[in-house]
């Protein structure tokens, strides 16, 4: 009887490759369902927007991870001459702003928190908030988790008054109470395992395919998940951000002229708004103005009808 050597090693090579397939298949079922667990496990309805949200860390893990950031940007700025000393006119004035804001987050928190039939969260009470000025041109402002803020000398221009000033860090400080730092923490550890499963499972084709297929499934996390949620995330601020400012008798008013100046930096050339972190100008504006009625509320509730024009800040 002949025996075809190759054929017997034929199929004792076929094996081990099913074997494979079949442990690649287990792996991707294990990181589809660790990542089930991970999104899910993880998420609860946010009490400022009555949305499902997710979180990639501890409110106390963004206390300490915000104030290591802080710090590390006060050292750079420091060691370029940059950081503005505390009672400079300019840092008072940014003080106070940061300071009425402050002061009126349990009330605002409460009440978007009921409007949303939430309990009042309480994560906000653990921040340890401070503001510094740095000079620079850029025009933009911060608050990192935890409550920690800076302000750059480029947006005053922009701002042109404490009411507009206040429409700006009423955003950032919405950022820091949505948690959305950890948000995006939650998000990308969903990217990267995604990825990593991505790899796994084409890890038999020839490279050029796996590199053409990496790119498409990069590019629809990109543009389908990572920059919608980052949208999502600036309207959101844009809401709380908003009722901040009315509710510490800011005239939540001049959010639509600020952001009218806003949208003319560099020449007004920007992206398309599905390539883009942030929603279009007119569109922002469009629903800026649609709060305004809830806004004037606000301020009507917690400052009165006589509220008091706001000292310009320059």
């Amino acid at each position: 009887m002949r025996i075809d050597p190759l054929g017997g090693d034929a199929r004792q090579q076929g094996r081990p490759r099913r074997g494979f397939g079949g442990i690649r298949w287990w792996i991707l079922i294990l990181f589809a369902g660790y990542a089930a667990w991970q999104w899910f496990g993880n998420a609860r309805v946010d009490p400022y927007t009555g949305e499902k949200a997710h979180y990639g860390a501890t409110a106390d893990e963004e206390v300490q991870l915000g104030a290591q950031a802080f710090q590390q940007v006060l050292g750079d700025a420091n060691a370029q001459g940059a950081l503005l000393p505390a009672d400079a006119q300019v840092s008072q004035q940014v003080r106070q702003i940061a300071q009425r804001l402050i002061e009126r987050v349990p009330q605002v928190t409460a009440t978007l928190a009921a409007q949303n039939q939430q309990q009042t969260p309480t994560d906000h009470q653990a921040f340890q908030w401070d503001v510094a000025v740095i000079q620079s041109e850029q025009a933009n402002a911060f608050c990192l988790p935890g409550g920690k803020m800076a302000v750059y000398t480029g947006l005053l221009p922009i701002a042109q008054n404490a009411d507009a000033m206040a429409v700006v860090m009423g955003h950032e400080i919405a950022h820091a109470l949505l948690r959305h730092g950890s948000q995006r923490m939650a998000q990308q550890k969903l990217v990267q395992m995604g990825q990593m499963a991505a790899g796994m499972a084409i890890g038999g084709m020839d490279p050029q395919q796996q590199q053409a297929v990496m790119a498409a499934l990069g590019a629809g996390a990109q543009y389908g998940f990572i920059l919608p949620y980052g949208r999502n995330h600036e309207t959101q601020a844009d809401k709380v951000g908003l009722m901040l400012a009315a509710a510490a008798c800011y005239n939540p008013h001049e959010a639509i002229p600020l952001w009218e100046r806003m949208s003319q930096l560099g020449g007004g050339e920007r992206p398309p708004e599905f390539a883009s972190t942030h929603p279009d100008p007119a569109n922002r504006i469009q629903v800026l103005q649609s709060l305004m009625p809830q806004a004037e509320q606000f301020r009507a509730q917690y400052c009165g009808a006589g509220a008091g024009a706001s000292t310009a800040a320059r």
